[in-house]
């Protein structure tokens, strides 16, 4: 498992130095990614600003947050912490849009929009990268995070890893047993509800769903509980395409262009 974490912290370390920047810019929410990805990023020894970014949040999600900005503050001199109350900001904006614009979703990824713009204002500022904390199954199994919120990064240092890996490349690094055993949530709701409230299958499903299309078999040979994992999987996968692909662009055929615009001067 070291052999990974000191791969990853070189290729961000590789990362930061060719695109001329300081260090990087990781917002930490309590869970288990983000506190994986500000620890890596701290490990390369650069520059890291840690930042909490509460909005309307569970006490007990930003007591989770907090004590991993406090782990990291104890354990790593180059890295400082932010905490940013984006609540009023969150109201105001909630406040200027129609009435029937507010509602549940559109307002969580309302959230995770103005999470992406104050990190960004931090980025900007003191040159560094906002870096992503989206693991595999979230990036590019079910899509599970918000177009320009969370999605909106500059690299992306666990995305190549299960949910279960990140787990255990926790564990290794010695992250919170608290944060370990919290049920992984996204933080974008009152109610607290769980990312497996939200999809309808556990990580460790959903991994198997992910294995399954790389090699599929014979349905009819499914559990009842695996069909109904795999047309769960299927469902969001399709669904959050858009996320994961290049923006479209419509591309003008050259004989529709000839012609059509005076040549550049």
């Amino acid at each position: 498992m070291e052999k990974i974490a000191l791969y990853i912290e070189s290729w961000l370390d590789d990362y930061c130095r060719k695109s001329g920047l300081e260090g990087f810019v990781v917002g930490v929410s309590g869970g288990i990614d983000s506190a994986v990805t500000s620890t890596l990023c701290a490990r390369t020894g650069r520059n890291v600003v840690a930042v909490t970014m509460p909005i309307h949040q569970a006490p007990n999600q930003l007591a989770l947050s907090n004590a991993h900005l406090e782990w990291l503050l104890r354990r790593f001199a180059n890295v400082r912490s932010e905490s940013i109350d984006l609540t009023g900001v969150f109201e105001e904006m909630k406040s200027s849009l129609p009435r029937e614009v507010q509602d549940g979703l559109s307002m969580a990824n309302t959230r995770s929009r103005l999470r992406m713009t104050a990190l960004y204002a931090l980025a900007s500022h003191n040159r560094m990268l906002v870096t992503g904390t989206g693991n595999k199954v979230e990036d590019f199994g079910v899509g599970f995070y918000t177009k320009y919120g969370d999605g909106g990064v500059d690299i992306s240092p666990i995305a190549d890893l299960m949910k279960s890996e990140v787990f255990a490349l926790g564990r290794h690094l010695g992250i919170m047993e608290d944060i370990l055993n919290a049920p992984p949530t996204d933080g974008l709701w009152d109610d607290e509800r769980t990312d497996e409230d939200q999809i309808g299958a556990t990580y460790p499903e959903l991994e198997w769903a992910i294995c399954f299309e790389e090699a599929p078999k014979d349905t009819s040979m499914l559990s009842i509980r695996q069909q109904k994992v795999l047309a769960i999987y299927r469902k969001f996968n399709s669904m959050n395409r858009h996320k994961m692909e290049p923006i479209p662009v419509c591309s003008i055929p050259p004989d529709l262009r000839a012609g059509s615009f005076e040549p550049a001067h």
